[in-house]
């Protein structure tokens, strides 16, 4: 079993040793596409072949070496640790790298040779850092891969490093990650002196028991996207849009998610925290379906339906139940992946990422249009497919903790996740023919294929519940109640919605003028512009004034804060040898007078 997790790891860190250090190879981008896709296939069968393992019973594997040592103490050790939930993780994660590589062989053929060896690098190196986040045997070692994932986000939301949006994208997704991360850092050292250890499960005093993994829940909110830190997701849309469906919709932004599953111990040991990651995950996913309903470009619509979806994760989690977030987050990976699969398909067709520049692609691109409504559909929790049984299990979970509150915000936010796609199938596939459409062709083979692998887990996954929940060692039983009921009114009235204001106008177009036309249309503008007028453009106005005096103010006052301490700091540095030396003098002392303090 540890000879597999390890392969697992190996195939892609080969993959990018060997594009990062013979120049040839990265040079001639399509060779090195192959090399790096390749790997990524053997990556997902070693996963597949690792939780075989795992179902076949041969337990729990770990491997380990020891990293920082001190007065022949172990602090901190080095390995893999896997169990049904880092196995279950790591095919999800392999699964959507090598379907997105794949796709990218043909959505990026165009790309100068060196910027493609280049992607493709960074690719390998990020199935690394994501292995080993996920079969991490301890926090310290979590932290390392996460912060490699970070990096490999910078690097590939910058990709397009020749248009300045793009460097501002990565940039700003760098520091708003990092701002988070200090949390987590901070989380890991109070951990460590109260505890000595790093260790997933380990008992912290009764003082910092919500400390920890309330700073801990910091890094988590920066990782996955959670208000106020959410700012930077939508606009990491810049990087190539297969990047936005491995990195931001399946799997990095799943990294904060993962970490509570995997430390829940200690954040299960905090009631109060997890209220509040309740409420926080809750007010995530109404305020991001809120912001979704209004955005034009398809990739945007998408990255804010990812932060809605990763709040229903952190409400389930929050909810003390780990099934409902863990099995949303596997189901999710499936489904968003193939939208921002299907999206790229569009904006290949059409060179827009407007979808009113998409109008009518149904009738060029049927087949690529067909995958994209499925993974809505899945989105949108239609009964039978994957989304449906993952979410509605996170709507009984907060029902049978008694947060009612958050239930209600996460039952509209499924209307709004249902309206808002609806919005999006009815203007860029059925709308009125776009010049963009009309010049459309349908994608590659290298595009559909990965689209088609990833619409059979989008279909399936759901009926996996059993399976995980083994795997997991978590309780799960499926049925039909109430909220469920609930829960799909709300879908299939926000889909009827989405209908009724953005598909009868197309659709009722080439009908004379005549009661039928005024029925279809007349009564469902005013009805939409009094709802818009009563209810939504006031909740719409409030999140603006929230979003430019709340989250971007207390941004700019921390930029402040650092400048002035700056403006401070740098009087320190005078350009004088003396006072250098003056300085190491006097922290010499410190040390020393620090050393005989403690040994008398």
């Amino acid at each position: 079993m540890n000879a597999t997790a390890l392969a697992v790891l190996v195939y892609p860190l080969l993959s990018f040793l060997l594009l990062g250090l013979v120049w040839p190879l990265r040079q001639n981008g399509r060779l090195a596409g192959w090399i790096s896709t390749l790997a990524a296939v053997a990556s997902f069968l070693g996963s597949l072949r690792l939780l075989w393992k795992v179902l076949e019973g041969e337990g729990v594997g770990s491997a380990t070496i020891p990293w920082l040592v001190a007065d022949g103490k172990v602090i901190a050790e080095l390995g893999i640790h896997v169990d049904g939930i880092s196995a279950s993780m790591l095919v999800v994660v392999t699964l959507v790298a090598a379907c997105v590589q794949a796709y990218s062989l043909g959505y990026l053929a165009d790309e100068p040779k060196a910027d493609l060896g280049r992607y493709f690098t960074w690719h390998s190196l990020f199935i690394v850092a994501m292995g080993g986040l996920v079969l991490a045997p301890n926090l310290l070692q979590l932290f390392l891969a996460w912060e490699l994932v970070g990096l490999c986000s910078y690097l590939l939301i910058g990709f397009y490093w020749r248009k300045p949006s793009a460097g501002r994208a990565a940039v700003k997704a760098f520091w708003v990650t990092k701002f988070a991360d200090m949390g987590l850092l901070l989380g890991l050292i109070v951990l460590y002196a109260t505890t000595g250890s790093f260790e997933w499960s380990t008992p912290v005093p009764a003082a910092w028991a919500v400390v920890v993994p309330a700073l801990l829940f910091v890094g988590v909110m920066g990782k996955s996207a959670q208000v106020p830190l959410h700012i930077w997701l939508p606009d990491a849309m810049e990087g190539p849009t297969p990047v936005s469906a491995l990195l931001h919709a399946a799997t990095m932004v799943a990294a904060g998610v993962f970490l509570i599953v995997r430390a829940y111990p200690l954040f299960e040991a905090a009631p109060p925290l997890l209220l509040a990651m309740t409420w926080i995950g809750a007010v995530t996913a109404l305020v991001a379906a809120v912001t979704a309903v209004v955005q034009d470009d398809i990739k945007k619509v998408l990255a804010y339906s990812t932060c809605s979806q990763l709040g229903f994760m952190i409400a389930a989690l929050g909810s003390g139940q780990l099934m409902g977030g863990y099995f949303h987050l596997t189901t999710h990976a499936f489904f968003k992946a193939l939208l921002f699969l299907g999206a790229g398909a569009a904006i290949h067709a059409t060179h827009s990422n407007s979808i009113h520049q998409m109008g009518g692609l149904w009738r060029s691109t049927r087949f690529s249009a067909v995958l994209f409504i499925v993974g809505a559909a899945a989105l949108a929790g239609i009964p039978g497919l994957a989304g449906f049984f993952s979410k509605d299990l996170i709507l009984e979970e907060l029902l049978h903790a008694g947060q009612y509150g958050p239930l209600a915000m996460l039952l509209l936010s499924a209307g709004l996740t249902a309206f808002y796609m609806t919005r999006v199938v009815a203007i860029a596939f059925f709308g009125p023919a776009s010049e963009g459409a009309a010049h459309a062709h349908e994608s590659p083979p290298s595009m559909l294929l990965p689209m088609t692998v990833l619409m059979v887990p989008a279909v399936l996954a759901g009926l996996a519940g059993p399976l995980f929940a083994g795997l997991w060692n978590q309780p799960y039983h499926f049925a039909l109640t109430p909220v469920g009921g609930l829960a799909t009114l709300a879908a299939l009235s926000g889909i009827g919605l989405g209908v009724l204001r953005y598909g009868t106008r197309s659709w009722a177009s080439p009908l004379p003028e005549g009661p039928r036309r005024f029925i279809l249309s007349a009564p469902i503008d005013s009805f939409w512009l009094a709802a818009w007028q009563r209810g939504l453009q006031p909740v719409a106005r409030g999140i603006g004034w929230v979003d430019r005096y709340v989250v971007d103010g207390l941004m700019n006052a921390v930029g402040w804060l650092f400048l002035l301490a700056g403006e401070k700091v740098r009087a320190l540095q005078t350009g004088r040898a003396q006072d250098y030396v003056l300085g190491v003098l006097m922290g010499v002392l410190a040390v020393v007078a620090y050393g005989l303090v403690g040994a008398a």
